[in-house]
C-alpha cells in the first residue's frame, strides 16, 4: 500500500473520496494536502480544472508513557549585577512609495504577457501613453478574434480584469487602460456614433427616454461627445460597472 498518494477529482471532496478508498481507511484517517482547487480558466472558454490533493495515511502515536516526577531543585540565589535594559528609539516609520505611472504600465504589460501565455497566444503589444488621459493598448497577431468576442464583450471583460487588478493598490493616483485589438475600437466608434444619433432621433420622435446596453466608459464617452452639441436631448449615464449604461432624454421645453 502506497504511503502517500495524488487524487483528482472534479472537487476537492470527490478527489479525498478516491483516496481514501484506494488507501482503504476512512476520511478521517487521513492527512490531506490540497493541491489545485477546480478553477474555471479565463473567461469559461477552455473549460474548468479539477481539485488535485495529495493523501497519506495518519500515522497513529505510540502509547505514553508515565514518568517519575522530576525532582524540584532548590532556587539558586543569582547574585549577578542587575543591567538594566536599554531603550531603543522606535523606528521611523517608512515614507509612502510615490505614484510611479511607468511601474504601473510595465505591471500591466507583464499581466497581459501572462494572460496571452495562458491562452496560447503570441501578441505584439503597442503602448500609447497620455500621462493626462488613458493608456492605449494596441494588440496585435493572428488568431485575435478570440481577444474581442460578441460585440467586443471579451475584449471589455479583459480591460476590466486589467484595470481592476493593477490599479487595486493605487487608491488615489489611478492608470486607465484602453485594450484595442487591430483597430476594432476605431470601428466600434463609427457605429456608436451613428447609434447615438438614431437614438437621439428616437428619443425626440417618441419624447421617452432611451436606454442604451451596457457599455465600458470608453464608449460612454462616445455616446456623451456626439450628443453633447444636440440641444434637443440630454444624456446621462446610470448603474454601476460593469453593467453601467447610457440613457438618452429629450429635453424639456421651456413653456
Amino acid at each position: 500500500m502506497p504511503n502517500v498518494i495524488e487524487k483528482t477529482g472534479k472537487t476537492v471532496e470527490d478527489a479525498i473520496q478516491a483516496a481514501a478508498e484506494e488507501l482503504g481507511v476512512k476520511e478521517s484517517e487521513l492527512d490531506i494536502e490540497i493541491l489545485e482547487t477546480p478553477t474555471k480558466r479565463l473567461f469559461g472558454l477552455f473549460g474548468e480544472t479539477p481539485a488535485k490533493i495529495r493523501a497519506s495515511v495518519k500515522e497513529v502515536p505510540p502509547p505514553a508513557v508515565a514518568k517519575e516526577p522530576a525532582q524540584v531543585a532548590e532556587p539558586v540565589q543569582d547574585e549577578s549585577p542587575k543591567i538594566e535594559p536599554v531603550l531603543e528609539p522606535s523606528p521611523v516609520e517608512e515614507e509612502a512609495e510615490s505614484f510611479d505611472r511607468d511601474k504601473v504600465i510595465n505591471a500591466a504589460e507583464d499581466f497581459l504577457h501572462d494572460v496571452f501565455a495562458a491562452m496560447g497566444l503570441e501578441v505584439v503589444m503597442k503602448i500609447e501613453d497620455n500621462a493626462e488621459e488613458d493608456c492605449l493598448i494596441e494588440l496585435s497577431g493572428k488568431g485575435l478574434g478570440i481577444l474581442i468576442g460578441r460585440r467586443g464583450q471579451a475584449l471589455d471583460a479583459l480591460q476590466y480584469l486589467l484595470n481592476l487588478s493593477i490599479n487595486r493598490k493605487n487608491a488615489e493616483d489611478k492608470v486607465h487602460f484602453i485594450l484595442d485589438v487591430e483597430g476594432y475600437r476605431q470601428r466600434r466608434e463609427q457605429t456608436l456614433i451613428k447609434l447615438a444619433k438614431g437614438v437621439a432621433e428616437r428619443a425626440i420622435k417618441t419624447r421617452r427616454e432611451v436606454k442604451l446596453e451596457p457599455m465600458n466608459r470608453y464608449e460612454r464617452k462616445i455616446i456623451h461627445t456626439v450628443l453633447q452639441d444636440n440641444k434637443r436631448v440630454e444624456t446621462h449615464s446610470a448603474g454601476e460597472d460593469p453593467y453601467r449604461y447610457i440613457i438618452v432624454s429629450p429635453r424639456r421645453t421651456k413653456r
